[in-house]
């Protein structure tokens, strides 16, 4: 998919989960809200975007969406295991058909050899399927947040379309 503005990539999202009358939840970390306000930002929003989730720490992600705490501590709150789980407790918790989860480490700190800045893992879970990848961006922390949002939103709209 070519690059398309974040409004746009918003447009089409709303535009194919209300051909399906689904509503999406967000569960965001290390974008602090940003694929929320992002949606939220068009007008009718409330036709299809149901809840936002922002859960930066540990406690919130496992008091608001059920992660488990021996998965944070097992794997790190920036791992597959807690995307999946971030992504299905969206739904758990929520009315909505289709969920987006992100989890990253965005900077300019907090970065490892195993987990450098930029590294960031997403969960999705669309019409019943639970799915997760990660991606290494590069940049300063606006830029990190800023390619996360356009990655969450082209994905969800790839398997929201299938």
């Amino acid at each position: 998919m070519t690059a398309h503005t974040t409004s746009e990539l918003c447009a089409r999202v709303a535009e194919a989960l209300l051909q399906r009358e689904w509503m999406l939840a967000t569960a965001e970390s290390c974008t602090g809200g940003m694929i929320a306000a992002a949606c939220t930002d068009l007008p009718g929003s409330s036709a299809w975007f149901e809840r936002g989730f922002v859960t930066y720490s540990n406690d919130a992600k496992i008091e608001l969406l059920g992660v488990d705490a021996a998965a944070i501590e097992q794997h790190g709150a920036v791992s597959e295991v807690v995307a999946r789980a971030m992504a299905f407790g969206a739904l758990r918790h929520s009315k909505a058909q289709a969920s987006v989860a992100v989890t990253g480490i965005a900077g300019p700190t907090g970065g490892s050899e195993a987990k450098p800045v930029g590294t960031v893992w997403f969960g999705f879970m669309v019409d019943g399927l639970l799915t997760s990848e990660t991606r290494h961006f590069t940049g300063d922390r606006a830029s990190v947040r800023a390619q996360t949002v356009q990655h969450a939103l082209v994905r969800l709209l790839e398997l929201v379309r299938a």
